[in-house]
């Protein structure tokens, strides 16, 4: 058992607590017999739902916590006051190493907070980027950052590239991965102030692949695989394209039934189809991993079903195996030394 990969859920948070959450860590804990899971949150409920599955019941652990942190609590108040909420259980459980990991679907603000003041960021590292995994056409790509730090500075986003560098690598198994910064063109002399500063920056850095400027409309067709910028521009690109994606589905669904032909054209390509819509959903690449924290703390969508809460966990089997935290300590370190 010590050599399994161990991750605390949040069963509590979210839109489909935790009918969904458990439903998620009973599929991951059933693919992949490197796991241990410890879903959080009130035992009664979280045993409820396990009672309608079959799984290793020593490897998913119910650990009680009374209290649920909501959206609409302010998120320092809320870690500070609710000691036995779901989050800062979770959260415990990575501090004290009984858990390699956390996942919550909860309060985004709770958890980011949470995570800095109980998980703690690796020495050297200046913010913690939210950093999903968005498809492209070649694959994925690393959105970073999306939502944790909005008023971000030059070496933040030098940080950020870094960060998001090893990961793509270690993780997702992208050789040298490409880095570019979200742009108005592809032009180096282009942009606001602070990309104006980072671009050079990041062009003078020996131990990144940095290929310039990329604008939001290239993103999708894969042309470099660290996106990086600061948060309100991430959340922006990450909330289009969620949106883009769901509306077009949309409109799919419409065009394929909407007469005879089409809906025998339809039946025939399902399999193509589906394929193809998986390769384009956002929930095949689990949640958002907050880089840069001494463990791994990974926020999903607050609607998350099982099959995005699954993919969560098994992504941190990878997280966990490739010790990204220690090598982005070494990469900090080397800085400090080389600087």
């Amino acid at each position: 058992m010590d050599s399994l990969v161990k991750v605390a859920v949040d069963a509590m948070g979210g839109d489909n607590a935790p009918l969904e959450l458990v439903k998620g860590t009973v599929e991951a804990v059933n693919e992949s017999n490197e796991l241990k899971c410890f879903l959080v949150g009130n035992e009664k409920a979280i045993k409820d739902e396990l009672a309608k599955y079959t799984y290793d019941t020593e490897r998913i652990e119910v650990v009680h916590a009374e209290e649920v942190i909501t959206n609409d609590e302010a998120p320092v108040m809320a870690i500070r006051r609710k000691k036995n909420s779901s989050v800062v259980v979770g959260l415990n459980l990575v501090k004290s190493g009984d858990a390699d990991g956390f996942i919550s679907a909860g309060s985004t603000g709770a958890v980011l907070v949470g995570a800095q003041l109980i998980a703690g960021r690796i020495r050297g590292v200046e913010r913690t980027p939210l950093a999903p995994v968005v498809p492209t056409l070649k694959g994925c790509s690393l959105l970073i950052d999306c939502g944790a730090n909005v008023d971000a500075r030059a070496s933040h986003l030098v940080q950020f590239a870094k960060m998001g560098s090893i990961y793509m690598e270690n993780v997702i198994g992208v050789k040298n991965p490409k880095v570019a910064i979200v742009n108005i063109g592809t032009e180096e002399e282009k942009g606001n102030a602070l990309v104006k500063e980072t671009y050079p920056l990041l062009k003078n850095c020996s131990d990144i692949n940095f290929v310039g400027s990329i604008e939001a409309r290239q993103i999708p067709y894969g042309d470099a695989d660290v996106i990086v910028c600061e948060a309100f521009v991430g959340n922006v690109i990450l909330k289009m394209y969620e949106g883009v994606a769901g509306a077009l589905l949309v409109k799919i669904k419409e065009g394929l039934t909407s007469t005879l032909p089409s809906k025998i054209g339809a039946l025939l390509a399902k399999k193509s189809l589906k394929r193809t819509m998986k390769g384009f959903s956002m929930d095949e690449y689990g949640g958002a991993p907050m880089l840069g924290l001494n463990g791994l703390v990974m926020k999903t969508h607050g609607n998350s079903k099982s099959v995005e809460v699954k993919n969560s966990i098994l992504q941190c089997i990878k997280f966990s195996k490739s010790n990204i935290p220690d090598k982005i300590r070494r990469n900090l370190q080397e800085e400090e030394i080389g600087g």
